[in-house]
């Protein structure tokens, strides 16, 4: 019995994360439907609307905190603990939250099944860095247990019985638009047994 009461507090601590991802993925979205530099970049490498619609592709606006708008109490551990919001204390007294993800397209990872793991972040201005960021390991996020794509290349690996396995997420979204739906990445690490296994 404590074993089934303990699963079951962690999987409704895990779809309170999930929730909290899913609500970030919204605001992202709308920034990115709001920002035509955003826009005009996805044009540029070549993503149609429709596939970045399909990946759920968003946008994270400059500034520290401009996910407070979208989550009034921005005190909120979820926010640290789903990865949004990094807490940075330098002392007991002094105690900064800011947002990870800012000036950086985003992409959605989502487990198999579609359910909201974390994101990663790409930065459209060139002199920032890293170029890539992704949340950090979460209830949720486990990069090395994850694929990118997958939950959209599922039925596609099934179908034809094989996986195309690229290095990233703009490698994914190209391959997909050009209508190889069995493609995944794993984010750009090498391949675990996890990864595997996901695959088989």
């Amino acid at each position: 019995p404590q074993q089934r009461a303990r699963a079951a507090e962690q999987r409704e601590r895990q779809n309170t994360l999930t929730d909290v991802l899913e609500k970030a993925g919204e605001a992202y979205r709308r920034h990115l439907k709001d920002t035509p530099r955003v826009i005009d970049y996805c044009k540029g490498r070549g993503l149609s609307g429709d596939i970045a619609r399909r990946f759920g592709l968003g946008y994270a606006p400059q500034g520290w905190r401009s996910l407070a708008s979208v989550f009034p109490n921005y005190d909120d551990p979820l926010l640290v603990e789903s990865g949004l919001v990094i807490l940075n204390q330098e002392d007991a007294n002094d105690e900064k939250r800011y947002d990870r993800f800012r000036d950086r397209l985003i992409f959605p990872i989502r487990n198999p099944f579609g359910k909201m793991a974390g994101f990663g972040g790409r930065v459209l201005n060139p002199d920032d860095v890293p170029k890539y960021l992704n949340s950090p390991a979460t209830e949720v996020f486990d990069k090395g247990r994850l694929l990118y794509g997958l939950d959209l290349a599922r039925a596609g690996m099934r179908t034809q019985d094989q996986a195309v396995i690229v290095e990233g997420y703009m490698d994914v979204i190209a391959l997909h638009q050009a209508g190889f739906n069995n493609a995944v990445s794993p984010m750009g690490t090498a391949l675990t047994e996890a990864q595997f296994n996901l695959i088989k």
